[in-house]
């Protein structure tokens, strides 16, 4: 098949047009990445998925086809895609719950791709996180440190071609799923973050349809993997292969904007300097989610006693 077949099964029209199905999925991704399609196919493609909404089976499809094309990475436990585009949000904390929950003895890999916003990638060195731009970097930072980041550019060119045609299409595709769903170094248990609460079921459903074993996806703060300490915030994914969800009731009973934290930084809260309640517990409450991911039989006091006993990363 050329990937135009794949777009006459999408735009047959009301009545004849159907989705694709995993194995459809897998090979339009693969001739997608490949550079060979018409790029006025690939726009279509990508469109129609869009107007009819993606199934289970199709994320499932593009993220296998993505992954096998991606580079060879050293294997890890925690899978933990960074992908919220156009921050209009604070700092990104979560960097501190992913170097407490290295601080616990897991490898994790950070990948991602945050547009012009630079919060994230400034953010890693105050966290203690190196950035990786090959294999080999990564192995040695784990290594070392249990923890790496590697930016999608580096990862996976083509997919990150596909994922920058929003500059081109002006709209949201697929692939900011299929990004999120990549798990490029097959780690057996990942956290993801949302922005669209509608997104954590497909995204918990392809993921069985991958034969995951364990994921918790969450309505995070401005898209990412946290949590809101004075919000519920209701999980979703998998535990030992089976569906899995859970509301986590709010800890804090107060309103807080996104970016009021002002000019708190990471290594402010890391090192002590400032200990403002609300950022303390978001970090704490995440760590104690990727924890729980990861199979921890007490998450919540383990986070407590992480963070009590941190590491001094930054510089005072």
């Amino acid at each position: 098949m050329t990937l135009k077949d794949h777009v006459r099964i999408l735009g047959r029209g009301p009545g004849r047009a159907r989705s694709l199905t995993k194995d459809e999925s897998r090979e339009a991704m693969t001739l997608m990445l490949s550079g060979d399609a018409a790029p006025e196919a690939v726009g279509a493609l990508l469109m129609l998925l869009r107007m009819k909404g993606e199934t289970a089976e199709e994320i499932a499809g593009f993220a296998e086809a993505a992954a096998s094309s991606a580079l060879a990475l050293p294997p890890v436990d925690l899978d933990w895609p960074s992908y919220a585009a156009g921050r209009t949000r604070g700092q990104p904390w979560f960097l501190l719950s992913a170097r407490l929950v290295a601080d616990a003895g897991h490898r994790i890999l950070l990948h991602g791709w945050n547009g012009p916003d630079r919060k994230v990638r400034d953010g890693l060195a105050e966290a203690g996180i190196g950035l990786a731009e090959d294999p080999e970097e990564a192995a040695r930072l784990l290594d070392r440190d249990r923890i790496a980041y590697m930016p999608l550019d580096s990862l996976h060119p083509g997919l990150f071609r596909l994922l920058n045609l929003r500059d081109v299409l002006g709209l949201r595709s697929c692939v900011n799923t299929v990004c999120r769903m990549l798990n490029p170094a097959r780690a057996a248990a990942s956290v993801q973050g949302v922005f669209h609460p509608s997104y954590r079921q497909l995204q918990a459903d392809a993921a069985i349809h991958l034969g995951w074993q364990a994921l918790s996806i969450i309505k995070g703060a401005g898209g990412e993997f946290e949590s809101n300490p004075a919000k519920d915030i209701a999980a979703f994914g998998l535990r030992q292969g089976r569906p899995w969800q859970e509301t986590r009731p709010a800890l804090r009973d107060e309103t807080r904007k996104l970016n009021a934290e002002g000019d708190l930084a990471l290594c402010d809260l890391w090192q002590g300097r400032r200990r403002p309640p609300f950022e303390t517990d978001l970090v704490v409450t995440t760590t104690a989610l990727a924890l729980d991911t990861l199979g921890h039989a007490n998450p919540v006091r383990q986070a407590d006693l992480l963070w009590q006993n941190r590491a001094r990363l930054c510089a005072a």
